[in-house]
């Protein structure tokens, strides 16, 4: 018996750059067209916005603004199609009909994969918008408009595009970078209190697992984050979008491992976020999970009293809510469907069956374990529930 074998090797290399500005769609700001124009292409650029309803509420101008930029710089690119409004939120991630809908939108305008799908709204939205782009084609380029705190120094400036199904968040997904980001700081200014606050928790994750001069800014501003001060959160934005991009660029982007420091919290989170059945949106979930894990690293003997109420008080601070009721649901059953527990099966089947957790051995310094222990889980969900008994959403 002769066994012939072909082996390929090949390696593509990605580039894209996070841009930051005010004032994106003013006819004099020129950096969407030059983004557009970087492609080396003679013609205008087919161009197709899909935009976030409730950004739209809050900015009703917005859609005869882009017009207007479109028109303006013709040279550049013009409109295929017409601006799409579609919901905003997690709940836009359940709904396959709003696949189809953009899928067949891709088909009707006859973009291909030289046009390019812009995506303008919070995180979910981006989400969807990149799997489109992504799924349609084989690929369209794909820029992100991110508007919320949480989709600008995190989900909107990575590589990846997701929405949800069989009951799990994020089941259906791919890896596919964007063709840019511009993150347009004026959209802030309309935000909810609780959606500036929900981004704060991703820059407080990788503060704490990577960049301790970072968490103590956090901490030295904490007052004046929460009292939406624009510069301090500038600032804030842009140190954590430049830690998540020094991440994904650290040797696994496409996360082929089972190593994601990137979720510290994340195990909890999640599956808090679907057994409130998204009450809970997706920040203020990661801060619960945060105080979880960095309860559960204390008890462990990981990180000191002085250590975790620095953490828990910060949190405080900032407005975060630390326990909900949906984390006590059935927590002495870890197999029944709706205990927190139960989560850390889920993550472990969506890590590809080994479990790898993130936690804390100090403030900036985090520690990959493979096994949670559930008393001590349950003990840490004890804790936050008398620290703080109420959830605040």
């Amino acid at each position: 018996m002769s066994i012939c074998s072909l082996q390929q090797q090949f390696q593509v290399a990605f580039s894209y750059t996070v841009h930051f500005t005010e004032g994106l769609f003013q006819l004099d700001n020129p950096l969407l067209a030059e983004v557009l124009g970087q492609d080396g292409g003679d013609e205008p650029r087919k161009v197709f916005f899909v935009l976030d309803s409730g950004v739209m509420e809050h900015h009703p101008y917005l859609e005869a603004a882009i017009t207007d930029y479109v028109a303006t710089h013709g040279a550049v690119m013009r409109l295929s199609g017409p601006i799409t409004v579609i919901p905003g939120g997690e709940q836009c991630k359940n709904q396959p009909a709003l696949i189809q809908q953009l899928l067949e939108a891709v088909d009707t305008n006859h973009i291909d994969r030289h046009s390019y799908v812009v995506g303008l709204g919070g995180g979910a939205l981006l989400d969807l918008v990149g799997y489109v782009a992504s799924v349609a084609h084989r690929g369209i380029r794909h820029i992100r408009i991110p508007t919320t705190v949480l989709s600008q120094n995190d989900s909107g400036i990575g590589v990846k595009n997701s929405v949800n199904a069989f009951g799990k968040k994020n089941f259906l997904g791919n890896f596919a970078p964007p063709y840019a980001v511009l993150n347009d700081a004026q959209f802030l200014l309309t935000l909810e209190d609780r959606d500036w606050r929900g981004g704060m928790a991703e820059a407080l994750k990788v503060a704490l697992i990577k960049d301790a001069a970072f968490f103590h800014f956090i901490q030295e501003n904490a007052s004046r984050l929460a009292a939406r001060d624009m510069p301090t959160m500038q600032y804030l934005i842009h140190r954590c979008a430049e830690l998540h991009l020094q991440h994904i660029a650290g040797g696994d982007p496409f996360e082929q491992g089972s190593s994601r420091p990137l979720d510290f919290g994340h195990w909890a989170a999640h599956k808090l976020e679907q057994l409130s059945h998204y009450r809970l949106r997706h920040g203020e979930a990661v801060a619960m999970g945060i105080a979880l894990d960095s309860t559960y690293s204390h008890l462990q003997g990981r990180i000191s009293s002085t250590e975790l109420e620095q953490i828990l008080d910060v949190m405080r601070t900032l407005g975060f809510a630390l326990y909900a009721p949906e984390m006590a649901m059935h927590l002495e059953d870890a197999t029944h469907p709706q205990s927190l527990l139960r989560g850390l099966q889920e993550f472990r089947e969506h890590l590809g069956g080994k479990l790898t957790v993130t936690l804390l051995e100090a403030i900036g310094r985090g520690v990959e374990v493979h096994e949670m222990e559930n008393e001590l889980l349950m003990e840490a969900v004890r804790q936050l529930r008398e620290y703080q008994p109420a959830v605040i959403c």
